[in-house]
């Protein structure tokens, strides 16, 4: 994986285009840090072994940053000069996060025509805000969680209903915390 690693950093730095990788690159990278970082705790500081696991790992570390940055640096600046981004190159989770930056850069533009055509968009971003949160209906108590859009919510006992934002409520349904209630208009 080091070898692989080494390989595509090299060639984001040789170029200026976003370059293919595996989509499941970095998910494998990650399984490669971690066992690098595990068998690194099973040894002796002292043995020659842990010492060379140490230096691979702070090497891994470093090609992985560079990587993603170069490769998240290339993205944003397609994105940002509305040009076409080659999916195909991207990792599975690349994409997710493109898919996020585009939202994000299409709506700061929309922001921007709205100020410069005299229309304030704040009406726009509370509906938009409302439309990303799900109803929940709570199972279990909860203790007061930290939302994604950073406001308190809870706690919550058993019955309990609530909104808040799509993420949180995922993963609190996911849990089996939680179901969410659908609301019939």
């Amino acid at each position: 994986m080091y070898d692989e690693l080494y390989e595509a950093w090299k060639k984001e730095k040789e170029n200026t285009e976003v370059q293919p990788l595996p989509k499941d690159f970095f998910d494998r990278l990650a399984q490669y840090a971690k066992k690098l970082r595990e068998e690194g705790r099973m040894l002796d500081e002292k043995a020659t072994r842990a010492r060379l696991l140490l230096c691979e790992s702070k090497n891994v570390k470093k090609l992985c940053g560079e990587l993603i940055q170069l490769r998240y640096e290339k993205v944003l600046r397609k994105v940002m000069a509305g040009e076409t981004v080659v999916k195909e190159g991207l990792t599975d989770d690349e994409e997710k996060l493109f898919r996020e930056m585009v939202t994000s850069t299409e709506s700061y533009q929309n922001f921007l025509k709205g100020v410069l055509s005299g229309r304030s968009l704040s009406v726009e971003i509370e509906v938009k805000e409302k439309a990303n949160k799900r109803l929940l209906r709570f199972l279990q108590e909860i203790p007061a969680i930290i939302g994604a859009d950073m406001k308190t919510y809870g706690p919550f006992k058993p019955e309990d209903v609530a909104s808040m934002p799509a993420e949180n409520a995922r993963i609190l349904v996911k849990q089996g915390l939680a179901v969410e209630v659908e609301v019939k208009t």
